[in-house]
């Protein structure tokens, strides 16, 4: 049995903006097991918090720099480290984050290569292949929202469109879909219950978007397009950027899917939009004419351009409530870590946690599509 004698939790550097620390809360519940826990120097101060705070809740904390942190035998942190960061994990240890397995072929492989037992945050399900650590309606909600604004702003509180019905197309019938067209119906009847203008949210299904010429005549009467997709195949776009030249010039696209660009595999992997760039927490309303867009691929067409609104960490925007979810959601699944050695664990396992931890595993993630790659 592997026995996990330390925890440690690093910080988040790829953006100025991200503050997406677990809160001393959640080290409470972690009090009980007899478990090193190793915070990077700094935790928890964007949002904050002081080290003060986060030993007061648990005696078994320290604070160390972040060699120290990716030394420890279970390193838990929401978005991915860094090439140089994963570097520093040693072989056998265990990694939980957030690792979309689907579009990081390159980096599932890094981690293949260099031994560390890997459970994707992402891909921990219930029995009905339904998320249990997601944070869907901060999602959604956060983007929707930046959207709106973004067009209240650009028409004079929408005074300069030449219409009374403001329409919002969303791409996506999920969980993400659905917060969203939420999130609008409550922006439009916050802004327009009791005046002569309304909001329209419309789901497009693929019947519809597999259809140019449904899509066309949709588009040009689309004030916000909304990519909330989950692609099958993400070497397919749904929208070509051609396309794009029939929104109206005020329009803003809104891409909660996020997805990245990846060039390192072939075919590419490419967004839903085509042409679009993927913004950050530091930067998520991008101009046409935005330098964001020298990131976009050579190969892929952007001549056709709107505002954008996108970010690769939409829950971040609100990020102590969105850290205080997923301590909640998360630790379920520590507590059977600390308590089970990995080769006991058990996809037939009366534990509902446990079985979830199997299936967002890399190893079985890898024997699952193995005949596919």
């Amino acid at each position: 049995m592997q026995i996990v004698r330390s925890m440690g939790f690093p910080k988040m550097h790829k953006e100025e903006s991200e503050k997406r620390d677990f809160l001393p809360g959640f080290f409470c519940d972690l009090a009980s097991f007899n478990t090193e826990i190793v915070l990077e120097k700094g935790y928890g101060e964007r949002l904050g918090f002081t080290e003060r705070d986060y030993i007061a809740c648990n005696k078994s904390i320290r604070f160390a720099e972040p060699e120290s942190v990716y030394k420890c035998d279970m390193i838990i942190v929401l978005r991915c480290p860094e090439v140089e960061e994963i570097n520093l994990i040693e072989k056998d240890s265990i990694l939980i984050s957030m690792l979309h397995y689907e579009t990081r072929e390159t980096r599932n492989l890094l981690f293949k290569e260099k031994g560390i037992n890997c459970f994707s945050m992402d891909a921990m399900t219930n029995d009905q292949n339904e998320r249990i650590l997601v944070n869907y309606k901060g999602t959604s909600r956060a983007g929707s929202r930046i959207a709106f604004e973004e067009l209240k702003k650009r028409t004079e509180s929408f005074s300069l469109l030449d219409k009374d019905v403001i329409k919002v197309s969303i791409i996506g019938a999920g969980a993400v879909a659905a917060n969203s067209a939420k999130a609008f119906e409550e922006f439009g009847d916050n802004e327009f219950l009791g005046t002569e203008k309304g909001l329209i949210i419309q789901m497009l299904p693929r019947t519809i978007t597999q259809n140019e010429s449904f899509l066309s005549n949709i588009l040009e009467d689309t004030d916000i397009l909304v990519d909330a997709s989950k692609r099958p195949d993400p070497s397919k776009y749904i929208i070509r950027n051609r396309l794009l030249e029939r929104l109206p010039k005020h329009s803003i696209i809104l891409d909660l899917s996020a997805d990245p660009y990846n060039t390192s595999i072939e075919p590419i992997q490419v967004k839903g939009v085509e042409g679009i760039p993927t913004g950050t927490l530091d930067k998520y309303v991008i101009e046409p004419d935005d330098e964001m867009y020298k990131e976009v691929p050579e190969t892929v067409e952007s001549l056709e351009r709107r505002v954008v609104v996108s970010c690769n960490a939409w829950p971040g925007v609100d990020a102590k409530d969105c850290m205080e979810l997923y301590g909640k959601q998360l630790l379920p699944f520590i507590e059977v870590l600390l308590s089970k050695g990995l080769d006991e664990l058990d996809i037939n396992s009366r534990n509902m946690y446990e079985r979830s931890l199997v299936r967002s595993s890399l190893d079985h993630y890898f024997e699952h599509n193995k005949n596919k790659r």
